[in-house]
């Protein structure tokens, strides 16, 4: 139980930093897996070595009191680890992400010693030998099922991250304390454990951009605002690398990406602003609240898997109930599969978890389905998150978009965010200026800025499927190519 549970609770306390990508699940289980090997080696010959349960409780004790430790060790390191990424130094960075690895298998190898040494414990003749040992693997499987779902159904949504590890610490620690003699001389383990609980859990990661004014960890990851010296606001989530909503007390504009999903539907040539739009990854509500404020007759479908990061919308974003805001708390493309009569003029994509985009938004069949709840004229914009000068994402994503639509435009916004355009209807530069005009005023210089910017898609990618999506790998590698250039 305690080292399913750690793992499933290692997984949460890499994710604000390194995503929950199917890249951070292999690493971890793959360490889980090295280290309870390793335990179980060495456990079957200290166990013979010393047949004794104060012996095996001692193990067991010392697994608990490391286990406990993890998160309080990790977060320096996993910090340093962020902090090399940004200075591009890929050595520092791996170092310490395989750091952590460790501090987590040494306590899993501990506790990989307890099976063996339960095993010869328990055989007191080789008759009984096979019940005995079935009867011990059917006792961990148990555990094992107990601690994956008692971690990510209870605990980790209930009482957070590190007071998972510690729970699980403490259960192990009272177990392997009842197990010793005298239990007095080793009671103050758990007491330990116990003070550990009580500490507040305070800030997960310091700010040099402002004020933090709220922060959680919600039922996917980590979240907090950060309010600057200039009064305006920005929602981080996991490692803070990127802004995921911003806002302005006296604009809803923000000189960055998000003008885009006002302006580029746009480029169509359109004569209307749009009837209905749905935002996949809406987080705090940036573009919904232009869009309340700008085209207030538009109807909005904000669609976020996270709930409560529309709660911080509401609070912290200005994302004000109005009768034309419908805020959907689901994941995109379920949530987009199940509108089967609706129509929308423009569907606005930012689904990210830096670094990461999931997967089945970046295949040519949630292409088709996009396509396809597209009203005539309908417009798709993506934003396309990545290292500065690496743009192998980018051409993925326009090849794949390709085989749903014919019309594709990009626009090199930022260094390190790229909006994809595309349509079954005809875009251009000069359908955008055509239409400026009929834009609201706020808007009309953006939309000359934007037909300046706006190009053919990048050639040379791979179409993505759902069968075949390796979108992890390839933002790893631009990620290691960025890195290395900047050594």
């Amino acid at each position: 139980m305690g080292s399913l549970g750690a793992e499933i609770a290692a997984v949460r306390l890499l994710s604000p930093y390194f995503g929950a990508s199917t890249v951070i699940w292999a690493n971890t289980i793959g360490v889980v897996l090295v280290a309870l090997s390793a335990g179980y080696w060495l456990g079957g010959r200290w166990a013979d070595r010393n047949p004794t349960t104060n012996g095996l409780c001692r193990v067991a004790l010392l697994a608990a009191g490391l286990l406990a430790l993890v998160p309080f060790v990790a977060r320096p390191l996993l910090d340093l680890a962020v902090d090399a990424l940004d200075e591009v130094s890929a050595g520092a960075f791996l170092g310490s992400l395989l750091a952590v690895l460790v501090l987590v298998a040494i306590p899993v190898l501990l506790l990989g010693a307890v099976s063996p040494w339960a095993l010869r414990l328990a055989v007191q003749d080789v008759e009984n030998a096979g019940t005995i040992a079935g009867r011990l693997y059917a006792l961990s499987t148990a555990g094992s099922l107990v601690g994956t779902l008692l971690s990510a159904l209870v605990l980790i949504p209930l009482v957070g991250t590190r007071r998972t590890f510690l729970l699980f610490a403490l259960l192990i620690a009272v177990v392997a304390v009842l197990g010793l003699r005298p239990v007095r001389r080793y009671a103050l383990a758990p007491a330990a454990i116990v003070v550990l609980l009580a500490l507040p859990v305070g800030t997960l990661k310091a700010s040099d951009e402002g004020r933090v004014i709220y922060e959680a960890e919600t039922e996917y990851q980590y979240a907090r605002v950060i309010e600057r010296d200039d009064g305006s606001r920005v929602l981080e989530l996991n490692e803070g690398q990127a802004n995921h909503s911003i806002w302005r007390a006296n604009t809803v504009l923000t000189g960055d990406y998000w003008d885009d999903h006002l302006t580029a539907p746009w480029a169509t040539g359109r004569t209307a602003p749009p009837g209905r739009v749905a935002i996949l990854g809406n987080a705090g509500g940036t573009t919904a609240r232009a869009y309340g404020v700008l085209f207030p007759s538009t109807q909005v479908d904000a669609v976020e898997i996270d709930g409560e990061l529309s709660d911080i919308g509401r609070k912290y974003f200005g994302m004000t109930p109005r009768p034309t805001l419908h805020v959907h708390a689901a994941d995109a493309r379920p949530w987009l599969r199940r509108q089967d009569g609706a129509r929308f003029d423009q569907i606005s994509i930012d689904a990210y978890r830096q670094p990461y985009i999931p997967f089945y938004l970046t295949t040519r069949e949630f292409f088709r389905e996009v396509r396809d709840r597209l009203a005539p004229g309908g417009v798709v914009v993506i934003n396309v998150g990545h290292p500065e000068g690496e743009d192998q994402l980018e051409k993925v994503l326009a090849a794949t978009m390709g085989e749903a639509f014919p019309h594709i435009l990009r626009d090199p916004v930022e260094p390190t965010n790229t909006q994809l355009i595309a349509s079954t209807s005809p875009l251009s530069a000069e359908r955008l200026r055509a239409a400026a005009p009929r834009m609201p005023a706020a808007l009309r210089p953006l939309a000359g800025r934007l037909a300046g910017r706006l190009a053919p898609p990048l050639p040379g990618g791979d179409v993505y499927t759902d069968d075949k999506a390796p979108v992890e790998w390839l933002v790893d590698k631009s990620i290691i190519d960025y890195a290395n250039a900047g050594e």
